[in-house]
């Protein structure tokens, strides 16, 4: 199955423009550890509740700073026709957790992140575990 049938979500997004503290609330408000920094629909980078928390505890940026100053650049996306395993691949090779997700003209559809494919393969083992248990139950 592909990512973009399995993730396509409202993203919580910001713009390059946005002060770090507007990220953080909508952020906060929204429940998550990131937002795609985007200009309409194209993504530019994206910051998680820990570029902020180091940024500016570490006095690199000030919470009135945009959000461009401490966003991830550039950005690492998954094209939508794409599956699991290659978002794990990225996922390693970049050692991120989260990756927006994008159509054929780069157009923001969704995003995935670790603790989504995480949940996605425990149910998919917790599945397997029910073809296999019978046949282990019955040998015992």
């Amino acid at each position: 199955m592909h990512l973009g049938e399995q993730f396509r979500s409202n993203v919580v997004t910001v713009e390059p423009d946005d002060t770090i503290v507007t990220a953080m609330w909508k952020m906060r408000d929204h429940n998550v550890g990131a937002a795609v920094v985007a200009e309409g629909k194209q993504v530019k980078g994206l910051v998680t509740d820990r570029d902020i928390a180091i940024r500016l505890c570490g006095g690199e940026a000030a919470p009135e700073s945009s959000v461009s100053r401490i966003m991830s650049q550039p950005p690492i996306t998954i094209r939508e026709d794409q599956g699991i395993f290659n978002a794990t691949q990225l996922m390693a090779q970049h050692q991120i957790r989260r990756l927006p997700i994008v159509d054929k003209n780069d157009v923001l559809v969704g995003i995935v992140s670790f603790d989504d494919m995480l949940a996605l393969c425990a149910s998919e083992l917790s599945n397997l575990s029910k073809i296999v248990e019978p046949t282990l139950t019955a040998q015992v």
